[in-house]
């Protein structure tokens, strides 16, 4: 597994890291945000949308209770949310294959799924994984395929 690890001591540095990845990422992509609550993974997502050209008058918040936000950047984001899917006592309900993401990456849609490590592999597979730390401030960037893997070594914070 390839992997990357950058300090974030401030906004402006994940700032950086998000104009970086916005930089590298290709229509289909699939980026999985991890960290504990606070960790600043709405944060990242919001700064990606800016760097992609989303106007500031477009608010970007957390999809927690609505699992999904689309936003017209270009490419096209789609911003999930499956803190409530992982905790679900249903399989039905812990499904993602329902929200249609991975139906969306073949529709050349970049995905940004939090709390997504667990359904990796039914989200299309080959994620760049972004793991959100907050003491110290820093994220971990791990590819899970050869696809992935082109877009951290390319990347340059």
């Amino acid at each position: 597994m390839t992997e990357r690890f950058v300090a974030l001591p401030n906004r402006r540095a994940t700032k950086l890291l998000a104009r970086a990845v916005s930089r590298r990422l290709a229509p289909g992509d699939l980026f999985v945000l991890t960290g504990p609550l606070g960790a600043g993974k709405t944060f990242f997502v919001r700064a990606v949308c800016r760097a992609l050209g989303l106007h500031r008058s477009v608010r970007v918040t957390s999809p927690t209770f609505t699992l999904v936000h689309e936003y017209e950047t270009v490419p096209p984001l789609v911003h999930a949310d499956l803190y409530r899917l992982e905790g679900a006592s249903e399989a039905s309900f812990t499904d993602p294959t329902l929200l249609a993401l991975a139906e969306q990456r073949d529709d050349g849609r970049v995905l940004f799924v939090e709390w997504g490590a667990p359904f990796v592999d039914a989200l299309g597979g080959d994620a760049v994984v972004i793991e959100l730390d907050v003491s110290p401030r820093t994220a971990r960037v791990a590819a899970t395929g050869p696809r992935s893997r082109e877009r951290i070594e390319q990347l340059d914070p």
